[in-house]
């Protein structure tokens, strides 16, 4: 590699939340969100959890048993997520009320990391802030 070359990392591939209650998560996560859930063994033979969206998952580490290595003081409801949907917003929030999740803000109008977006809030079971966007950029 040449010194005028720079690394780069070019998107991302899974995030890891410690949950409380796993069987709370995994129903939010599908039911709520639309994620599919899958139970994958590691290399050295554990079971664990995750939950899958477009090319990207959710690893779910249980609160009372995370896995090595892990983040320096992994806890239930410290995580601030936003994913992006071209599911209007309107239908999201009648959705979300047929699920009795309430919307704690929004629609507001946000920044993403490709331009604006306008975005509902809401809550996982941990209390983690889940933020659901859509862009504002004409297509």
């Amino acid at each position: 590699m040449s010194q005028s070359e720079r690394l780069t990392v070019h998107h991302l591939d899974h995030f890891v939340l410690t949950v409380a209650d796993m069987d709370l998560t995994i129903a939010f996560y599908c039911d709520v969100l639309g994620m599919r859930h899958e139970v994958f063994t590691t290399p050295d033979g554990a079971q664990r959890h995750a939950v899958y969206f477009g090319a990207s998952k959710i690893n779910l580490h249980p609160q009372t048993a995370p896995f090595d290595p892990k983040a320096a003081h992994p806890t239930p409801g410290s995580a601030d997520l936003c994913f992006l949907t071209h599911i209007p917003l309107a239908a999201w929030q009648a959705h979300l009320a047929e699920n009795d999740t309430p919307v704690t803000e929004g629609p507001v109008a946000r920044t993403g990391a490709t331009g604006p977006l306008q975005s509902l809030y809401l809550r996982d079971p941990d209390g983690n802030l889940i933020e659901i966007s859509v862009s504002d950029q004409p297509a």
